[in-house]
């Protein structure tokens, strides 16, 4: 494995973290036995950060109890975040933070963040609540140990959220993709100056691996048959020296053994001319079919009308992006559309409930009502209709009978 140190503490951090949110699941919620599989695989092949957060489900209470059972807590360094979007005042401050500490079984936090600063106007209220006097008491507790933000807004906000407090870290979405997106190239290089810098979505929440078209796979496979274009996207990253860290969502062992074979290699300045050229003819393809830039995070949900908004995104992307067949599959079952409950877009109501959670600042209702006029044409409205009728009455009967 190898490492790259964080300016602000000396800790020397693996060049891949475990992103925790997308932990495998089963029907009773996360699937322990496989959880506990794959985290401490990783930390025998010498991966030691693991990130979560309070937002997500169950994942601070799976990778809590792993680490306790396993006495691996000391092995690991793990991130997690307070929910702004919950935050109703300073109160919950410490209310959300103690809950994390429970969820995880641990005394201290090592990176903990403030989850989802979209700019400087949030930051300002945080400030307002006393948050900076807070980060103190808690620093000196010993509850917190480094300090930091998650960002999902515009380059100039987040220039100025990083210029005015002592950051001792941060977390930005960044790809080949997402070059000049939100904090972009040239914010990562600002906050690399003064702080570790994080990268979250390095593979735009899977789609860089396994749904760019097919032109753009095959221009990644004659430049190296041997790498898949999941290892071309983090390749591109760590190639840079300012990225201290990559997350990855690795839900099974053999994205996990993929990944760990990469990170044992890489390093900084690995890319010549030639493999930069590679990107920028796959990435001209890769453009061209991307319609919507969602990631799949979920925090557009619940919808309040049922909608599976991202499921519906990520069908939409995959008709343009790899076929009309296997997108139009992808959107029927993944939606419901023929279920007793369609989650379809068909649905929204434009209450726009969901836009102000969405971290790639998606106008949702308008896209939903793109997709919609996309995937769901009155004959395919019709036979939805007709099968959940049919559902309706069949549930109806068996309740009589009962």
């Amino acid at each position: 494995m190898q490492y790259r140190t964080d300016i602000k503490s000396g800790n020397k951090i693996s060049i891949l973290g475990f992103g925790c949110m997308r932990f495998p699941k089963n029907i009773a919620g996360t699937d322990m036995r496989k959880t506990e599989e794959l985290v401490m695989h990783s930390i025998d092949r010498g991966l030691n950060f693991f990130d979560t957060a309070w937002l997500y489900p169950g994942s601070e209470e799976a990778l809590g109890t792993v680490l306790a059972q396993n006495s691996a807590r000391e092995k690991a360094y793990v991130m997690t975040k307070l929910p702004l979007v919950l935050a109703k005042g300073p109160d919950d401050f410490d209310r959300y933070l103690n809950q994390s500490l429970q969820r995880l079984k641990t005394g201290y936090i090592d990176y903990y963040l403030m989850h989802m600063i979209t700019d400087m106007d949030l930051w300002a209220k945080l400030k307002s609540w006393g948050i900076e006097d807070w980060i103190v008491r808690k620093k000196k507790s010993g509850q917190i140990r480094q300090i930091g933000f998650s960002f999902h807004g515009s380059h100039g906000e987040f220039v100025k959220v990083v210029d005015d407090y002592d950051w001792e870290c941060c977390m930005i979405q960044y790809n080949y993709f997402d070059e000049n997106f939100q904090a972009g190239a040239q914010g990562l290089r600002k906050a690399a100056k003064t702080m570790p810098v994080f990268i979250m979505e390095p593979l735009l929440g899977g789609k860089l691996a396994t749904d760019i078209p097919k032109d753009a796979a095959k221009i990644f496979k004659s430049a190296n048959p041997n790498l898949s274009p999941a290892a071309w996207a983090l390749n591109w990253l760590w190639n840079q020296e300012e990225v201290t860290m990559l997350l990855s969502g690795m839900s099974n062992m053999a994205q996990l053994k993929e990944n760990l074979e990469l990170a044992e290699s890489a390093k900084a300045g690995m890319h010549g001319r030639q493999e930069l050229d590679v990107y920028s003819q796959a990435l001209a393809i890769i453009k061209q079919k991307c319609k919507v830039r969602c990631t799949g995070c979920n925090y557009c949900m619940p919808c309040p009308r049922g909608v599976n908004i991202p499921a519906c995104f990520s069908a939409y992307n995959t008709l343009h992006a790899i076929g009309f067949k296997t997108g139009m599959q992808q959107f029927i079952t993944s939606t419901g559309l023929v279920a007793e409950r369609s989650g379809s877009p068909g649905q929204c109501n434009k209450c726009r409930k969901c836009e102000p959670l969405c971290p790639q600042q998606i106008p949702i209702a308008e896209c939903l009502k793109q997709v919609e006029k996309r995937m769901e044409p009155l004959w395919l409205k019709a036979v939805g209709a007709c099968a959940r009728a049919f559902l309706g009455r069949k549930r109806g009967k068996a309740g009589a009978g009962a």
